[in-house]
Protein backbone atom coordinates (compact mmCIF):
# COMPACT_ATOMS: atom_id res chain seq x y z
CA UNK A 1 0.00 0.00 0.00
CA UNK A 2 1.20 3.49 -0.83
CA UNK A 3 0.65 6.66 1.17
CA UNK A 4 2.04 10.17 1.08
CA UNK A 5 2.43 10.15 4.88
CA UNK A 6 2.14 7.43 7.51
CA UNK A 7 1.50 8.53 11.10
CA UNK A 8 2.32 5.91 13.72
CA UNK A 9 0.19 6.28 16.85
CA UNK A 10 -3.46 7.28 17.38
CA UNK A 11 -3.02 9.16 20.63
CA UNK A 12 -2.95 12.91 21.17
CA UNK A 13 0.17 13.45 19.05
CA UNK A 14 -1.00 11.33 16.12
CA UNK A 15 -4.47 12.87 16.07
CA UNK A 16 -2.98 16.39 16.19
CA UNK A 17 -0.75 15.53 13.23
CA UNK A 18 -3.76 14.06 11.43
CA UNK A 19 -5.78 17.23 11.96
CA UNK A 20 -3.08 19.45 10.46
CA UNK A 21 -2.43 17.04 7.57
CA UNK A 22 -6.13 17.01 6.75
CA UNK A 23 -6.34 20.81 6.93
CA UNK A 24 -3.55 21.04 4.35
CA UNK A 25 -5.09 18.39 2.11
CA UNK A 26 -2.16 16.02 2.60
CA UNK A 27 -3.09 12.33 2.05
CA UNK A 28 -2.16 10.14 5.02
CA UNK A 29 -3.07 7.20 7.22
CA UNK A 30 -2.71 6.75 10.99
CA UNK A 31 -1.66 3.30 12.22
CA UNK A 32 -2.13 2.08 15.80
CA UNK A 33 -1.80 -1.34 17.44
CA UNK A 34 -4.70 -0.81 19.86
CA UNK A 35 -8.31 -1.68 19.11
CA UNK A 36 -9.50 1.85 19.90
CA UNK A 37 -8.26 5.42 19.71
CA UNK A 38 -6.59 6.81 22.83
CA UNK A 39 -2.86 6.14 22.78
CA UNK A 40 -1.15 5.87 26.15
CA UNK A 41 -4.32 7.04 27.96
CA UNK A 42 -5.68 3.54 27.45
CA UNK A 43 -2.85 2.22 29.63
CA UNK A 44 -3.15 4.58 32.62
CA UNK A 45 -4.57 3.76 36.03
CA UNK A 46 -8.32 4.04 36.63
CA UNK A 47 -8.33 7.04 38.96
CA UNK A 48 -5.91 9.21 36.98
CA UNK A 49 -6.92 12.79 36.39
CA UNK A 50 -5.03 15.12 34.08
CA UNK A 51 -2.50 17.48 35.64
CA UNK A 52 -3.69 20.37 33.51
CA UNK A 53 -7.17 21.97 33.66
CA UNK A 54 -9.78 21.33 30.96
CA UNK A 55 -9.22 24.71 29.32
CA UNK A 56 -5.68 23.64 28.39
CA UNK A 57 -6.51 20.05 27.39
CA UNK A 58 -7.85 20.46 23.87
CA UNK A 59 -6.33 19.40 20.55
CA UNK A 60 -6.30 21.69 17.49
CA UNK A 61 -9.76 22.62 16.30
CA UNK A 62 -11.82 21.39 19.27
CA UNK A 63 -11.73 22.64 22.85
CA UNK A 64 -12.01 20.09 25.61
CA UNK A 65 -13.83 22.56 27.82
CA UNK A 66 -13.47 25.94 29.44
CA UNK A 67 -14.34 25.11 33.04
CA UNK A 68 -11.60 24.87 35.64
CA UNK A 69 -11.48 21.17 36.48
CA UNK A 70 -9.13 18.26 35.87
CA UNK A 71 -10.61 15.68 33.47
CA UNK A 72 -10.39 11.96 34.18
CA UNK A 73 -8.57 9.40 32.08
CA UNK A 74 -11.86 8.05 30.71
CA UNK A 75 -13.04 11.54 29.77
CA UNK A 76 -9.82 12.10 27.83
CA UNK A 77 -10.15 8.79 25.95
CA UNK A 78 -13.76 9.64 25.05
CA UNK A 79 -12.66 13.10 23.85
CA UNK A 80 -9.93 11.61 21.62
CA UNK A 81 -12.41 9.14 20.12
CA UNK A 82 -14.89 11.93 19.37
CA UNK A 83 -12.10 14.03 17.91
CA UNK A 84 -11.05 11.29 15.47
CA UNK A 85 -14.66 10.76 14.44
CA UNK A 86 -15.47 14.44 14.05
CA UNK A 87 -12.62 15.05 11.60
CA UNK A 88 -13.02 11.62 9.96
CA UNK A 89 -9.34 10.89 10.35
CA UNK A 90 -8.20 7.81 8.39
CA UNK A 91 -7.14 5.46 11.20
CA UNK A 92 -6.26 1.77 10.95
CA UNK A 93 -6.53 0.18 14.38
CA UNK A 94 -5.16 -3.23 15.30
CA UNK A 95 -2.09 -2.55 13.15
CA UNK A 96 1.08 -3.20 15.13
CA UNK A 97 4.02 -1.50 13.43
CA UNK A 98 7.18 -3.56 13.85
CA UNK A 99 9.63 -2.08 11.36
CA UNK A 100 10.69 1.12 9.60
CA UNK A 101 13.17 0.97 6.71
CA UNK A 102 14.43 3.13 3.87
CA UNK A 103 12.87 2.45 0.50
CA UNK A 104 14.41 4.59 -2.22
CA UNK A 105 13.95 8.20 -1.15
CA UNK A 106 11.06 7.27 1.13
CA UNK A 107 10.26 4.61 3.68
CA UNK A 108 8.78 1.16 4.10
CA UNK A 109 6.70 0.66 7.23
CA UNK A 110 5.97 -2.95 8.17
CA UNK A 111 3.21 -4.36 10.36
CA UNK A 112 3.46 -8.12 10.38
CA UNK A 113 2.83 -9.30 6.80
CA UNK A 114 1.74 -5.83 5.64
CA UNK A 115 4.00 -3.15 4.15
CA UNK A 116 3.26 0.54 3.64
CA UNK A 117 5.36 2.60 1.24
CA UNK A 118 5.42 6.28 2.04
CA UNK A 119 7.25 9.53 1.43
CA UNK A 120 6.98 10.73 5.04
CA UNK A 121 6.66 9.12 8.47
CA UNK A 122 5.52 10.84 11.66
CA UNK A 123 6.38 8.91 14.82
CA UNK A 124 3.61 9.85 17.25
CA UNK A 125 4.13 7.12 19.82
CA UNK A 126 5.19 9.57 22.52
CA UNK A 127 7.93 8.88 25.05
CA UNK A 128 5.95 6.36 27.10
CA UNK A 129 7.11 3.19 25.41
CA UNK A 130 9.04 0.50 27.31
CA UNK A 131 8.68 0.27 31.11
CA UNK A 132 11.99 0.55 32.97
CA UNK A 133 12.74 -1.41 36.16
CA UNK A 134 16.02 -2.03 37.99
CA UNK A 135 17.89 -5.25 37.17
CA UNK A 136 17.64 -6.50 40.76
CA UNK A 137 13.83 -6.62 40.53
CA UNK A 138 14.15 -10.20 39.26
CA UNK A 139 15.75 -11.20 42.58
CA UNK A 140 12.65 -10.35 44.62
CA UNK A 141 10.80 -13.21 46.28
CA UNK A 142 7.99 -14.75 44.23
CA UNK A 143 5.52 -14.02 47.04
CA UNK A 144 5.81 -10.26 46.36
CA UNK A 145 3.42 -8.94 43.73
CA UNK A 146 5.33 -6.47 41.60
CA UNK A 147 4.28 -4.42 38.62
CA UNK A 148 5.27 -1.31 36.72
CA UNK A 149 3.10 1.80 36.79
CA UNK A 150 2.24 0.99 33.16
CA UNK A 151 0.41 -2.13 34.39
CA UNK A 152 -1.19 -0.64 37.51
CA UNK A 153 -4.92 0.04 37.24
CA UNK A 154 -6.33 -0.01 40.79
CA UNK A 155 -5.59 -1.26 44.34
CA UNK A 156 -7.52 -4.48 43.64
CA UNK A 157 -4.44 -5.82 41.83
CA UNK A 158 -2.41 -5.75 45.05
CA UNK A 159 -2.10 -8.20 47.91
CA UNK A 160 -3.21 -7.34 51.45
CA UNK A 161 -0.33 -5.76 53.31
CA UNK A 162 2.25 -3.03 52.84
CA UNK A 163 2.84 -1.61 49.36
CA UNK A 164 6.21 -0.18 48.34
CA UNK A 165 6.17 2.43 45.59
CA UNK A 166 9.57 3.04 44.04
CA UNK A 167 9.83 6.45 42.40
CA UNK A 168 8.53 9.63 44.05
CA UNK A 169 7.70 11.71 41.00
CA UNK A 170 4.20 12.56 39.80
CA UNK A 171 3.20 8.97 39.00
CA UNK A 172 4.52 7.67 42.32
CA UNK A 173 2.73 10.35 44.32
CA UNK A 174 -0.58 9.97 42.49
CA UNK A 175 -0.57 6.16 42.64
CA UNK A 176 0.52 6.29 46.27
CA UNK A 177 -2.52 8.35 47.23
CA UNK A 178 -4.75 5.98 45.26
CA UNK A 179 -3.30 2.89 46.99
CA UNK A 180 -3.28 4.46 50.47
CA UNK A 181 -7.07 4.23 50.69
CA UNK A 182 -6.74 0.61 51.84
CA UNK A 183 -3.02 -0.20 52.13
CA UNK A 184 -0.06 1.03 54.11
CA UNK A 185 2.23 2.74 51.58
CA UNK A 186 6.00 3.24 51.65
CA UNK A 187 7.32 5.73 49.09
CA UNK A 188 10.95 5.36 48.01
CA UNK A 189 12.70 8.23 46.26
CA UNK A 190 13.94 11.74 46.85
CA UNK A 191 11.59 14.62 47.47
CA UNK A 192 11.44 16.27 44.04
CA UNK A 193 9.63 19.39 45.23
CA UNK A 194 6.37 20.80 43.96
CA UNK A 195 4.72 23.81 42.31
CA UNK A 196 4.43 26.47 45.05
CA UNK A 197 0.71 27.00 44.41
CA UNK A 198 -2.19 24.59 44.74
CA UNK A 199 -3.52 24.17 41.21
CA UNK A 200 -6.73 22.62 42.57
CA UNK A 201 -7.88 25.83 44.26
CA UNK A 202 -8.43 29.48 43.41
CA UNK A 203 -4.63 29.78 43.21
CA UNK A 204 -4.65 27.57 40.14
CA UNK A 205 -7.42 29.54 38.50
CA UNK A 206 -5.42 32.72 38.95
CA UNK A 207 -1.89 31.51 38.27
CA UNK A 208 -2.14 28.49 35.96
CA UNK A 209 -2.51 30.61 32.80
CA UNK A 210 0.78 32.28 33.75
CA UNK A 211 2.44 28.91 34.37
CA UNK A 212 1.23 27.63 31.00
CA UNK A 213 2.52 30.75 29.24
CA UNK A 214 5.94 30.21 30.82
CA UNK A 215 5.96 26.55 29.77
CA UNK A 216 5.08 27.49 26.20
CA UNK A 217 7.11 30.68 25.65
CA UNK A 218 9.99 30.77 28.15
CA UNK A 219 10.84 27.10 28.73
CA UNK A 220 11.69 26.36 25.10
CA UNK A 221 14.79 25.20 23.25
CA UNK A 222 15.31 28.76 22.05
CA UNK A 223 15.55 30.28 25.55
CA UNK A 224 18.33 29.74 28.08
CA UNK A 225 15.98 28.79 30.98
CA UNK A 226 14.32 26.25 28.70
CA UNK A 227 17.60 24.67 27.63
CA UNK A 228 18.61 24.33 31.27
CA UNK A 229 15.36 22.63 32.27
CA UNK A 230 15.47 20.45 29.15
CA UNK A 231 18.99 19.23 29.96
CA UNK A 232 17.94 18.36 33.51
CA UNK A 233 14.84 16.58 32.28
CA UNK A 234 16.71 14.52 29.69
CA UNK A 235 19.36 13.65 32.28
CA UNK A 236 16.66 11.81 34.19
CA UNK A 237 15.99 14.32 36.95
CA UNK A 238 12.42 13.96 38.17
CA UNK A 239 10.01 16.77 37.42
CA UNK A 240 8.53 18.56 40.43
CA UNK A 241 5.10 17.46 41.61
CA UNK A 242 2.40 19.31 39.71
CA UNK A 243 -0.68 18.55 41.80
CA UNK A 244 0.27 16.82 45.06
CA UNK A 245 2.15 18.38 47.98
CA UNK A 246 4.11 16.75 50.77
CA UNK A 247 1.24 17.48 53.14
CA UNK A 248 -1.10 15.47 50.86
CA UNK A 249 1.14 12.41 51.11
CA UNK A 250 1.38 12.73 54.89
CA UNK A 251 -2.38 13.22 55.21
CA UNK A 252 -3.09 9.74 53.82
CA UNK A 253 -0.35 8.11 55.89
CA UNK A 254 2.30 7.61 53.21
CA UNK A 255 5.72 7.00 54.75
CA UNK A 256 8.89 7.99 52.93
CA UNK A 257 11.84 5.58 52.87
CA UNK A 258 15.34 5.82 51.39
CA UNK A 259 16.21 4.80 47.86
CA UNK A 260 16.02 1.06 47.14
CA UNK A 261 19.54 -0.16 46.47
CA UNK A 262 19.41 -3.98 46.42
CA UNK A 263 17.50 -7.15 47.19
CA UNK A 264 18.54 -9.17 50.26
CA UNK A 265 16.94 -12.54 51.00
CA UNK A 266 14.21 -11.78 48.50
CA UNK A 267 13.25 -8.45 50.08
CA UNK A 268 14.01 -4.90 48.91
CA UNK A 269 16.70 -3.11 50.92
CA UNK A 270 17.22 0.64 51.16
CA UNK A 271 20.54 2.40 50.73
CA UNK A 272 20.73 2.88 54.50
CA UNK A 273 20.51 -0.88 55.07
CA UNK A 274 16.85 -1.29 56.03
CA UNK A 275 15.22 -4.43 54.63
CA UNK A 276 11.54 -3.88 53.89
CA UNK A 277 8.89 -6.53 54.44
CA UNK A 278 6.31 -5.65 51.80
CA UNK A 279 3.54 -7.54 50.04
CA UNK A 280 3.51 -5.60 46.76
CA UNK A 281 5.81 -3.27 44.81
CA UNK A 282 4.85 -0.75 42.14
CA UNK A 283 7.77 0.48 40.05
CA UNK A 284 7.19 4.13 39.11
CA UNK A 285 10.63 4.23 37.54
CA UNK A 286 9.85 5.62 34.12
CA UNK A 287 10.21 4.41 30.57
CA UNK A 288 12.81 4.07 27.83
CA UNK A 289 11.99 5.39 24.34
CA UNK A 290 11.79 1.97 22.66
CA UNK A 291 12.62 2.78 19.02
CA UNK A 292 14.58 -0.46 18.48
CA UNK A 293 12.17 -1.48 15.69
CA UNK A 294 13.49 1.36 13.52
CA UNK A 295 16.26 0.31 11.11
CA UNK A 296 17.49 3.37 9.25
CA UNK A 297 21.09 4.01 8.15
CA UNK A 298 22.80 6.55 10.36
CA UNK A 299 20.00 6.71 12.95
CA UNK A 300 20.70 5.97 16.61
CA UNK A 301 17.39 4.50 17.75
CA UNK A 302 18.59 3.44 21.21
CA UNK A 303 17.28 6.55 22.94
CA UNK A 304 15.68 9.92 22.35
CA UNK A 305 15.63 10.81 18.65
CA UNK A 306 17.61 13.95 17.90
CA UNK A 307 15.45 16.41 16.01
CA UNK A 308 15.00 20.05 15.13
CA UNK A 309 11.44 21.00 16.10
CA UNK A 310 10.41 17.39 15.34
CA UNK A 311 12.29 16.88 12.06
CA UNK A 312 14.61 13.98 12.86
CA UNK A 313 18.26 14.90 12.28
CA UNK A 314 19.79 13.39 9.13
CA UNK A 315 16.57 11.60 8.13
CA UNK A 316 14.63 13.62 5.51
CA UNK A 317 10.96 12.80 5.70
CA UNK A 318 11.07 11.37 9.23
CA UNK A 319 9.39 13.31 12.04
CA UNK A 320 8.72 12.70 15.71
CA UNK A 321 6.04 14.14 18.00
CA UNK A 322 5.30 13.90 21.70
CA UNK A 323 8.83 13.41 22.98
CA UNK A 324 9.48 14.84 26.41
CA UNK A 325 10.48 18.51 26.01
CA UNK A 326 10.61 18.13 22.24
CA UNK A 327 10.62 21.88 21.81
CA UNK A 328 8.95 23.30 24.90
CA UNK A 329 8.30 22.11 28.43
CA UNK A 330 4.73 21.06 27.66
CA UNK A 331 5.42 19.43 24.27
CA UNK A 332 4.27 16.04 25.54
CA UNK A 333 0.98 17.31 27.02
CA UNK A 334 -2.45 17.19 25.40
CA UNK A 335 -2.64 20.96 25.16
CA UNK A 336 0.94 21.43 24.04
CA UNK A 337 1.49 18.82 21.34
CA UNK A 338 -0.76 20.59 18.82
CA UNK A 339 1.69 23.46 18.45
CA UNK A 340 4.53 21.06 17.65
CA UNK A 341 2.27 19.12 15.27
CA UNK A 342 1.47 22.29 13.34
CA UNK A 343 5.18 23.00 12.87
CA UNK A 344 5.98 19.42 11.83
CA UNK A 345 3.18 19.29 9.25
CA UNK A 346 4.12 22.69 7.85
CA UNK A 347 7.72 21.48 7.46
CA UNK A 348 6.50 18.24 5.88
CA UNK A 349 4.24 20.06 3.42
CA UNK A 350 7.04 22.39 2.34
CA UNK A 351 9.35 19.41 1.85
CA UNK A 352 6.71 17.57 -0.18
CA UNK A 353 6.37 20.44 -2.63
CA UNK A 354 10.17 20.53 -3.09
CA UNK A 355 10.77 16.86 -3.77
CA UNK A 356 9.77 14.27 -6.30
CA UNK A 357 7.93 11.12 -5.28
CA UNK A 358 10.36 8.60 -3.74
CA UNK A 359 11.64 5.95 -6.11
CA UNK A 360 10.15 3.17 -3.97
CA UNK A 361 6.60 4.45 -4.59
Amino acid sequence: MQYETVVIGAGQAGLSAGYHLAQRGQPFVILDAADRVGGSWLERWDSLALFTPAGHDGLPGVKFGSDYRFPSRDEMVAYLERYAEQFKLPIRLGTHVDGLFREGDGFRVTAGPESFLTRNVILATGYHRVPKTPAFASELSADIVQMHSADYRNPGQLQPGTVLIVGAGNSGAEIGIDVATDHKVLLSGRNVGYIPIDTRTWQGKVFFPVIWWVWEHILTEEKKPGRKIQAESLAGHSEFLIRQKEKDLLAVGIERVARIEAVVDGRPQTEDGVRLDVASIIWCTGFTPGFSWIDLPGLDSTGRLASERGAVTGQPGLYVLGQQFEYMFNSHTVGGVGKDAAYVVRHLAQRTTRTEAPSGL
